[in-house]
């Protein structure tokens, strides 16, 4: 009966060493999760006062709700509800994507280094979703998530 317990504990520790070792190697750690983004306003719309070097859309936007989230492996998905012009309350671009950017570094020097995901289809209410993996730089310090048009201009990042 006790080495009958003993192999049991033993299966049990070497199935709870697997499970650990499946769930690390995917690296499904969140680097950055977020419930809010601060649409772009003034002065920060048009190319004036770019962020990371991702300049505002040229008028200022608002939005309803967005919430999200960045793992380590580089998934990312971004869910956005209410992203328009602040002038109109409309949405005028077909699609949006999403812009991560991390301070990072070459070895000797600091660099900011911004991923892209491919377009997706945006309603005319600014409602988006994105589910997308990026090739994350290694380190990715201090990361910020941009929903931006498809040309790179950003209408919200992450903050509030």
């Amino acid at each position: 009966m006790k080495k009958l317990l003993a192999v049991l504990v033993a299966a049990v520790v070497l199935v709870a060493i697997g499970v650990s070792a499946a769930v690390s190697g995917g690296d499904s750690r969140n680097v950055l999760k977020f419930d809010a983004m601060a649409p772009v306003v003034a002065p920060y719309t048009g190319a004036t006062n770019p962020i990371r070097g991702i300049n505002g859309g040229g008028v200022p936007w608002v939005i309803g709700s967005a919430h999200g989230r960045l793992r380590a492996d580089g998934r990312l998905t971004v869910e956005v509800e209410g992203l328009v012009l602040a002038s109109s309350g409309a949405n005028p671009v077909a699609t949006f994507k999403a812009i991560v950017s991390c301070l990072s570094t070459d070895g000797t020097t600091p660099t900011t280094v911004n991923v892209s995901t491919d377009p997706v289809p945006a309603t005319p209410t600014g409602d988006a979703e994105i589910n997308a993996t990026v090739d994350l730089p290694t380190p990715c310090i201090a990361p910020i998530v941009f929903v931006t048009s498809g040309g790179g201009s950003w209408f919200a990042a992450t903050g509030r």
